[in-house]
């Protein structure tokens, strides 16, 4: 017989639940804090809310791409814009009312910087197939310099920097070079990397220029009248922004994986990072499905030249750096996040602002405030240095799995700052929740409606901090439910594997028809059951959605019986294996009741429980009549009938003279039914005086009994 598969659902709640009681919900990390919405809100990294500056949106642009920034003296912002599928990129001009004109346009794919001259002349670089120009105003603008007439002849042209005597210096890709451009005079060279490309420079106010290249991720420093000197190899391929501190640190964001290929990180397209790369060698943009890998990194390197890493980021690309009030800001993709980090403090940042847009790419500081140039849409956006007229921040949703009654909620942190709950029993807090209430932080219990989800708000004043909110809860006590109910006939359950025997292990498909439910990773080893024709396996699973300890209780009833009777109680396991011996043969359905009594007072238990479709128990084997045989002419004919009691004669086989046993079909062939007629004739071989026959019987349950008969031939 082949032992059947119990192949049950397995089914286990949303949450990992201990027992029934007061729970609670906490918010205390960053990652937890990160899944909120703030609005003027800062996250630190080291878990806790406080005000943010204020972050305002001054323009957009009808692009997608604007790569870089610059503001003049008289408050006008500037903005490179790139057009990577087509069409002309151009410089915007947008002065401190938000208004723009476009004053510049060029065939070029990309306007790659944009800077502004101590003289307040402007000056935009291009790229791929470079070009510097200098705008005048709209419609006009002249070349200062074209690549394509440079010794090295580069592809690209990845940034710009202007000294304060009308200096520009260039950094160019594919080769990696660095060139002086003196006003009337000619290109100096004054690098030449062995890297693919020189991704951003930096000039001091002592005249000192710093590179960061794109491929061996090397810092390098040209101080005014000596040779380039590499300062820091990082472990980063690509360095793609620098800034310079007061006290002269030197700050370099590193990003890429050494081992991975060359990319440059540019924008992506929406919210999946696609790295957008301008390839050496070619004119045309191209796109590929290239996770930059790992996040960015910060380094901070000292004047005498000592590095040291200050800051990683695991989920964020970094485009841009700059020193302001002592902190370090950080311009990041691919989610669109600005974050501040104190140099003094190593590893710790806060989120300061996240932008409707997916890279930041570029900042331009003003006297009271610093601009934000941004990609996937192309916007304008300015960070103030005051705090945010207003300081909100919005949790996630919270989802208790079953309804429940909201308590008190704990704030740890100033209690300056207000709190306010709102619940609902749908997960879009817009579909007809509850309105905001207010409470009382650790003093009073909520009086917010009863429901499945809740969600909670925070208004910080200015001296406000939030280390943590605890949200406490009941959930509603409901009854357990068992999912599924297996009998199986001839097979014992064992919970460890049977070293013995012919066995086949317990399956589970990986899937629910509940969604509020998932599948856990089962720690235990696989049950085994074990082929046992004398025993009867119940297996079932079940799960409370309060997470409650179970036991269970097992009833049997038989055909046109009204009264369930006891099999077993306090059953912890999810499967019982017992002796068919104990029931007699017929027709049963069982039931297992499970309870929550373990986690609960007497009076307060609720049960569920489900009944297993009718099986059948037979420990009775056939019973076979009379076996008569004759032998003439060589041919032995035999007549045998047998009948069970309980189920179908399922098959017989005879064997003669103790030969091999040999299948035996019924008359009318079928065996199909609790009687079975045997009329056979075999064939005689030899000259033996006596042959002996023996036939075996069998019902479904694999019950046997064997009849037998002596034959004498003719003449004996």
């Amino acid at each position: 017989m082949k032992l059947k598969i119990l192949s049950l659902l397995q089914i286990a709640a949303v949450t990992t639940l201990s027992a029934q009681g007061t729970r609670q919900w906490t918010q205390s990390r960053y990652d937890e804090f990160e899944r909120g919405k703030p609005s003027g809100v800062a996250i630190r990294s080291d878990g806790s809310l406080l005000p943010a500056p204020s972050t305002r949106l001054v323009f957009t642009s009808d692009g997608n791409y604007l790569w870089t920034t610059a503001v003049d003296t008289a408050g006008n912002t500037y903005l490179g814009s790139g057009a990577l599928s087509g069409g002309t990129a151009a410089v915007l001009k947008v002065d401190g009312q938000g208004n723009s004109e476009k004053i510049f346009e060029t065939k070029e794919m990309a306007i790659q910087a944009v800077r502004v001259a101590a003289n307040g002349k402007l000056y935009a670089a291009t790229s791929p197939d470079g070009k510097i120009y200098r705008i005048d105003g709209p419609g006009q603008s002249s070349v200062v310099l074209d690549t394509a007439a440079l010794p090295e002849k580069p592809k690209y042209l990845w940034d710009i920097a202007l000294s304060p005597k009308g200096d520009i210096y260039v950094a160019t890709g594919a080769p990696a070079t660095i060139y002086k451009l003196t006003p009337g005079g000619k290109p100096e060279l004054l690098l030449r990397s062995g890297d693919q490309h020189i991704r951003c420079l930096l000039l001091g106010p002592d005249g000192t220029l710093y590179a960061g290249s794109d491929g061996a991720g090397v810092i390098y420093r040209i101080k005014p009248g000596e040779k380039p000197f590499a300062i820091y190899d990082a472990p980063r391929h690509e360095i793609t922004a620098l800034a310079l501190g007061a006290d002269g640190m030197l700050y370099a964001a590193g990003v890429g994986d050494k081992r991975s290929p060359n990319l440059p990180p540019l924008p992506v397209q929406g919210n999946q990072a696609v790295s957008v790369t301008i390839l050496p060698g070619s004119a045309n943009a191209a796109s590929s499905n290239t996770l930059i890998p790992e996040g960015s990194e910060i380094y901070q390197i000292a004047p005498d030249g000592t590095p040291r890493r200050l800051l990683t980021l695991r989920e964020d690309v970094i485009y841009a750096l700059t020193v302001r009030s002592g902190q370090l800001l950080i311009a990041t993709g691919n989610r669109g996040r600005i974050y501040a980090t104190n140099p003094a403090v190593p590893g710790v940042f806060t989120d300061i602002a996240h932008l409707d847009a997916s890279q930041a790419m570029s900042f331009a500081p003003t006297a009271t405030g610093v601009y934000i140039a941004t990609s996937n849409s192309g916007r304008l956006f300015r960070l103030e240095d005051k705090p945010a007229a207003s300081n909100t921040y919005l949790s996630d949703v919270f989802d208790a799995g079953i309804f429940a009654q909201w308590g008190r909620i704990e704030l740890r942190g100033s209690q300056a700052a207000e709190l306010y709950l709102r619940s609902g029993n749908v997960e879009n807090p817009e579909i007809n929740w509850t309105d905001w209430t207010k409470i009382t932080p650790n003093t009073k219990p909520s009086t917010s409606t009863n429901a499945r989800y809740a969600q909670w708000k925070a208004v910080l004043s200015p001296d406000s901090r939030i280390d943590s909110v605890t949200l406490n809860y009941l959930p509603k006590n409901l009854a357990p439910m068992v999912d599924d109910l297996v009998v199986q006939t001839g097979a014992r359950m064992n919970p460890q594997p049977a070293g013995q025997g012919q066995t086949v292990q317990i399956t589970f498909p990986r899937a629910s028809a509940n969604p509020g439910f998932v599948i856990p990773q089962d720690p235990n080893p696989p049950l085994i059951a074990q082929k046992d024709k004398n025993s009867i396996t119940a297996r079932w699973v079940s799960h409370d959605d309060n997470g409650d300890d179970l036991m269970y209780s097992i009833y049997y009833r038989g055909d046109n019986e009204t009264t369930w009777r006891l099999l077993k109680d306090r059953v912890n396991e999810k499967y019982y294996s017992w002796d068919a011996a104990q029931l007699p043969d017929g027709g049963y359905t069982l039931r297992v009741v499970a309870s929550d009594a373990p986690s609960h007072n007497p009076g307060e238990t609720l049960m569920g429980e489900r009944v297993s479709e009718r099986f059948e128990v037979d420990t009775t084997p056939p019973v076979p009549g009379q076996l008569t045989a004759t032998m003439a002419n060589n041919q032995i004919h035999a007549l045998l009938e047998a009948t069970d009691a309980t189920s179908a004669i399922d098959h017989a086989e005879y064997s003669l003279d103790a030969g091999p046993w040999q299948y035996l079909e019924p008359a009318g062939k079928l065996s199909d039914s609790p009687t079975e007629h045997y009329d056979f004739t075999l064939p005689v071989t030899g000259s033996a005086a006596e042959h002996t026959l023996a036939v075996r019987v069998y019902d479904r349950f694999e019950n046997v009994a064997t009849a037998k008969t002596v034959i004498q031939s003719a003449g004996r």
